[in-house]
């Protein structure tokens, strides 16, 4: 597998990940100069992709859906503004091509949300952002993946000092929010196994995290289990990881 983190953040969100025969899209958000020039630079011609896959409703996530109109779209709950999707249950597995598709279940204040764990002949990927918390029933489903996606969204201490509403930063701490950096370490200390090579921090707030603090945090975590290459996603810098 190969992948490259084109978004990730508030502004928006979009990951493509490659197999010896898919090209398959999570999520569309961001602009559309963003996403038309990363597309480019990454060599993929995004309305010839094999799939679009998307995690939940919000803004960020599906803000260029036009771009995709002619390509075949998977959501966990069916759009009402004309465009077909295939309707994807949670822990129901799907297959586009050489890829084997499981989607998973989380915890945020939109109608459904889905991560998705990709598996091809001999790796897996987890992508997993926007969930205020991940069950346990999940971890066996997660467990020693080669390439990790993750939320490490927030701080607590800079969420609660930030200038947010309450409101906003009740929200984001609540089991429907977001993953703070400790939460995100957690999971990966149940999940990591001896295949992980690579895992990235993604969905990282601009004003209730830093990207050194989020690293150290997870690290730190990891030290004394598994050495892996850990990579933090910026909003609009590229990540690529995976088999090149």
């Amino acid at each position: 597998m190969k992948y490259h983190v084109l978004a990730s953040g508030s502004k928006g969100n979009c990951f493509v990940l490659q197999s010896n025969e898919a090209t398959i899209v999570v999520d569309c958000g961001s602009t559309k100069k963003h996403l038309t020039q990363s597309f480019h630079t990454i060599g993929v011609n995004y309305t010839q992709v094999d799939g679009l896959l998307i995690t939940h409703l919000h803004t960020d996530h599906i803000s260029q859906l036009r771009m995709f109109a002619d390509v075949p779209k998977y959501s966990p709950v069916q759009f009402l503004n004309g465009y077909h999707f295939e309707l994807v249950q949670p822990l129901e597995t799907f297959k586009i091509k050489d890829i084997t598709i499981t989607p998973i279940p989380l915890s945020h204040d939109s109608e459904q949300t889905v991560g998705y764990i990709f598996v091809s002949a001999d790796e897996k990927l987890v992508y997993m952002t926007d969930t205020g918390y991940v069950n346990d029933s999940l971890l066996p489903l997660l467990h020693n993946a080669t390439y990790i996606v993750i939320e490490s969204n927030h701080d607590p201490v800079l969420l609660m000092n930030s200038r947010r509403p309450f409101s906003t930063k009740s929200r984001i701490l609540s089991d429907s929010g977001h993953l703070s950096n400790e939460a995100c370490a957690l999971v990966l200390k149940k999940v990591v196994g001896p295949a992980i090579k690579e895992i990235v921090l993604a969905h990282i707030s601009e004003e209730a995290n830093t990207h050194a603090l989020a690293f150290s945090t997870v690290k730190e975590a990891l030290e004394d289990i598994v050495e892996v290459e850990i990579k933090v996603a910026k909003q609009f810098d590229m990540i690529i990881g995976g088999t090149q």
